[in-house]
């Protein structure tokens, strides 16, 4: 009997809808993991590994993780992907780097685990040799990792915290979690970890990611829930346009995750305290210099996408005025996207995916930065001005790509 139940258990296991159910529970898990987002280049073939991650100690290669048996995943177990999603360690003992946020995923449960490997299982193979490691001596050291790891050792899996609802507990998990969201937000130390005030924002392969906590007016603290929804679904909202390196997260990512879940994210987000911020000067006067010649500039360039009153055009141009993102210690995106252009996200609620033209073979340095210091100081906006120092270094970075 004992036998015959063990057997009436392995056929129960693999019949093909509960296979088809695993598979789809896989792939949303990539979804909530945002993997695509790295191990798909632009360009490359799902999954296929090649993008490149600029990180505080060198470059590195995204690997391929398609079941490819000579270069990509197909000779794993799935013990073998659950060490590495764990514990950020690959077979024959080749340990990762955090880039791979293997401290983040460490919180999922083995079903999820073990549903994500279903999925990758079933993604078409394909032969494409890439080495991760570019990282100069003696980041390049992998066995350095083994102290790295030491010291800041993954957690076991995500505890539930008494007191706060289910969603809040859904939306933390999803946070800290698969998501990911301190390998962006979170400023990190000098040894590439977290720092603990987290999701205050922090410098990124040339962009600022920006506060996520509840605070005003740099944070989402003028966001309502329904803001954050729709902005993760969409790339949009009354308040400001995913930009940079967000537009794929939106894309690829929170625009394919359940509302149920996107409104968890928001819950817990709104109840994340701002991080201490040392205030700045108080908004520049219109009768500054460099307010009366970002004036004139925004006129002549940028007064026609954005409107007189800086509040732009729902789904087509996003608003300037009260823009947390502009509103960001650090100016170091909305260089970047004067210099660069931009190209909003295209979701299925939002599907034009408007995009803005670069100014730098316009702008010099000195107008770049008046610029941006009358559009941080006006409409109610108040920032730091933008120094040309700091537009130059931009400039040079960007050219140096």
């Amino acid at each position: 009997m004992k036998i015959f139940a063990l057997t009436l258990l392995a056929s129960i296991a693999v019949t093909p809808a509960l296979a088809q159910d695993l598979v789809a529970n896989g792939r949303y898990q990539a979804v909530l993991g945002d993997c695509a987002g790295c191990h798909t280049a632009p360009g490359g073939k799902p999954l296929a590994g090649g993008t490149i991650l600029e990180t505080p100690f060198g470059k590195i290669a995204v690997p391929n993780i398609t079941p490819d048996r000579e270069t990509g995943l197909g000779n794993w177990t799935e013990a073998d992907f659950r060490r590495a999603m764990r514990e950020g360690v690959s077979p024959g003992g080749k340990r990762l780097y955090p880039a791979m946020p293997y401290p983040a995923y460490a919180r999922m449960p083995d079903a999820d685990i073990s549903a994500l490997w279903a999925y990758l299982k079933t993604v078409q193979p394909v032969r494409q040799a890439v080495e991760p490691n570019l990282l100069p001596f003696p980041y390049n050291i992998r066995a350095l990792m083994v102290g790295w790891n030491w010291l800041h050792p993954s957690l076991a899996g995500f505890a539930a915290v008494p007191g706060k609802s289910a969603e809040w507990n859904r939306g933390a998990y999803l946070v800290t979690g698969p998501g990911h969201c301190d390998a962006c937000h979170t400023a990190k130390t000098f040894l590439g970890a977290d720092r603990a005030t987290a999701l205050t924002g922090a410098s990124l392969q040339g962009w600022f990611a920006p506060e996520i906590t509840d605070a005003k007016p740099h944070g989402i603290g003028s966001w309502s829930i329904d803001d954050i929804v729709a902005y993760l679904k969409s790339g949009w909202n009354r308040h400001a346009a995913a930009t940079g390196p967000m537009v794929e997260v939106v894309e690829n990512s929170t625009s394919q995750m359940t509302d149920t879940d996107l409104k968890a994210i928001a819950v817990y987000l709104k109840d994340q305290p701002a991080g201490a911020v040392t205030r700045t000067a108080n908004a520049l006067p219109a009768s500054d210099p460099a307010m009366r010649a970002g004036a004139k500039l925004y006129r002549d360039n940028c007064v026609g996408c954005h409107g007189w009153d800086g509040k732009g055009e729902r789904l087509i141009f996003p608003p300037l005025a009260g823009n947390a993102i502009l509103l960001q210690p650090s100016a170091e995106s909305l260089m970047r996207v004067v210099l660069e252009g931009a190209q909003a996200a295209g979701t299925k609620s939002a599907p034009t995916a408007p995009a803005m033209p670069s100014f730098a073979w316009k702008l010099d340095d000195g107008e770049v930065a008046a610029l941006l210091t009358h559009i941080r100081n006006s409409w109610g906006n108040e920032a730091a001005p933008v120094s040309a120092a700091s537009v130059a270094k931009i400039r040079a970075n960007l050219r140096g790509r």
